[in-house]
């Protein structure tokens, strides 16, 4: 870690962070590079890696910030006492979702290949991320749904989770894939973020 004040060292971090984000809403997890992340940033690529030791490292820190945004929103979520809580806890839900595209994208992405590249520390404090996330959507339907079991909340975090691993792929489709599709004949219902997030959770909570 180079020297200096912990302000500039945060600095510099999320700046490097910032400018991996900004790349991946043209680019892909592959097509990114070290060399393309420091020609967004203010200072050389042999600086990077006193930061990060490998793109992986920038990628699982940008997974860890979309985590914890997440995991606020999640948070903050409340019912309003005024319809049936389940579907409101589905559609408050599914609207943080709709607002997270990124880490939608970044969970379809090849996060074994993050994790396997990444220092044990930094692997560490995304799971910790992770983790805050899991338990904010349990709490969030302790809220809603105070009449749920334990074991049935578990059952739907845990059936939840991997649910919107595959959202992203599913919602945001190339013209190229769409025409594939037509030509393969094969019938698929387009839907939005927001809508497969909806209809699953309310699928998990039997309504």
């Amino acid at each position: 870690m180079p020297k200096g004040s912990l302000e500039l060292t945060q600095a510099r971090h999320d700046e490097i962070i910032n400018a991996c984000a900004k790349l991946y809403e043209t680019m892909s997890f592959k097509e990114i590079t070290i060399k393309e992340i420091a020609n967004f940033t203010s200072f050389t690529r042999p600086s990077i890696y006193n930061y990060f030791r490998t793109k992986e490292e920038i990628f699982l820190a940008l997974f860890r910030q979309e985590y914890e945004i997440w995991t606020k929103d999640v948070d903050s979520l409340k019912p309003s006492g005024k319809e049936n809580t389940r579907l409101e806890f589905s559609d408050q839900i599914a609207h943080t979702l709709e607002r997270r595209e990124r880490l939608l994208k970044l969970l379809s992405t090849n996060l074994n290949e993050m994790e396997l590249n990444s220092r044990p520390e930094n692997l560490v404090a995304f799971k910790i991320a992770y983790g805050a996330s899991v338990d904010a959507v349990g709490n969030c339907l302790k809220r809603f749904c105070p009449d749920m079991s334990e074991q049935n909340r578990e059952e739907f975090v845990f059936s939840f989770f991997p649910l919107i691993y595959g959202i992203y792929p599913y919602a945001v489709v190339s013209d190229v894939q769409r025409e594939a599709m037509e030509k393969a004949g094969v019938h698929f219902r387009y839907m939005s973020i927001y809508e497969i997030a909806y209809l699953g959770a309310r699928k998990l909570l039997g309504i």
